[in-house]
């Protein structure tokens, strides 16, 4: 096992978004036990009673490090919980890094007010590393990730072992309401878990079963929908089209996470996924409702074609793709080489 006989304080949320009823964040299931199996000494600081009353939490991080004392303070931001004072104080302390997944969307109205602020940073869109250069920083491009299942079974080969045609796991929007809904029209009945569903939501147990046990695994966008039809079927969609700055796709957790469960994944197009998933081989994509459609009886009809893909996915995910491996590079972007790979 890999791991580098330093300290990390890791600044991270528990809860998804910080609300415990929504469950354990991506921080703690992912990150955390990630950076525990690479480096000897890992010291959490979980934030979220601080996300309202941010004024104590300036303190409580300073007394944490110093009493710490770590070779490296680890950040994934939220809000604006940290303020610009506090990380320049840290910062000629000790060395600090900040992971910045959102940069397609909120580059300009966050990250490049925060992003001077850390000795290193990370972002997960590469056509934001000009405007890093823009301000004399040079980041570290890494990606969303999965974390691999508690049982790594694989795809499922047998047709009458699964439970769903078509699925669908995320948060009930109105783009994806609408989409789903024109599925339906023509015919295509789509099983729909998460915040905002009739199914409510999932813990991570159920949704692993759910994308093993679907023979098509729905990936809907969560950013602003350009499809003129649902644009104008309603003011208030025509007034969020105009107002939200998540106007750009974006590679996400999920598009790792469905193959790690050795789902089939059929998902809109992002920019660079096929930097990660060969389409065709590892991943299906569509463009529109139509397209989708389209694509969603074309492989509930040929079955070997789709658990082929499914295996490719899962293999691939697994191999390259979990968040133990995009971590392990930015540490190596950083501290060098581990001295068990030295």
């Amino acid at each position: 096992m890999s791991r580098w006989h330093k300290k990390i304080l890791a600044v991270l949320m528990q809860w998804d978004y910080g609300i415990a009823a929504r469950g354990i964040s991506i921080e703690k299931s992912s990150f955390y036990p990630c950076l525990q199996d690479l480096v000897a000494d890992v010291e959490p600081l979980w934030y979220d009673d601080y996300l309202h009353n941010p004024g104590p939490l300036q303190e409580v991080v300073l007394a944490k490090a110093r009493e710490v004392k770590p070779d490296l303070i680890l950040f994934v931001p939220y809000t604006d919980q940290f303020s610009l004072e506090t990380l320049d104080t840290l910062r000629k302390e000790f060395a600090t890094y900040c992971w910045f997944g959102d940069d397609q969307w909120r580059f300009e109205s966050f990250t490049s007010r925060y992003a001077p602020h850390f000795t290193h940073v990370s972002t997960t869109d590469p056509w934001s590393v000009p405007k890093y250069q823009g301000l004399g920083i040079e980041p570290i491009l890494t990606q969303w990730a999965g974390q691999p299942f508690l049982a790594d079974r694989g795809a499922l080969k047998e047709d009458k072992a699964f439970r769903y045609d078509v699925s669908f796991i995320g948060a009930a929007t109105k783009y994806r309401k609408w989409f789903v809904e024109s599925l339906g029209k023509w015919g295509i009945r789509i099983e729909c878990f998460g915040h905002g569903w009739p199914n409510g939501r999932i813990d991570n147990e159920e949704m692993e079963t759910i994308f093993r046990t679907s023979r098509i695994n729905l990936n809907i966008s969560n950013s602003v929908s350009h499809d003129i039809r649902f644009v104008l079927s309603s003011p208030r969609n025509l007034l969020h089209y105009l107002r939200s700055p998540k106007r750009v796709e974006q590679m996400k957790a999920r598009n790792f996470e469905i193959p790690l469960a050795g789902g089939f994944q059929l998902t809109n197009y992002v920019p660079c996924l096929e930097r990660y998933l060969t389409i065709g081989t590892d991943v299906a994509v569509y463009s529109t409702p139509e397209d989708c459609s389209g694509q969603i009886r074309y492989y509930l009809a040929q079955e070997e074609e789709r658990i082929a893909v499914a295996e490719a996915g899962h293999a691939r995910a697994l191999s390259e793709h979990i968040y133990k491996h995009r971590l392990e590079s930015i540490l190596e972007a950083i501290w060098g080489a581990s001295p068990e790979k030295a």
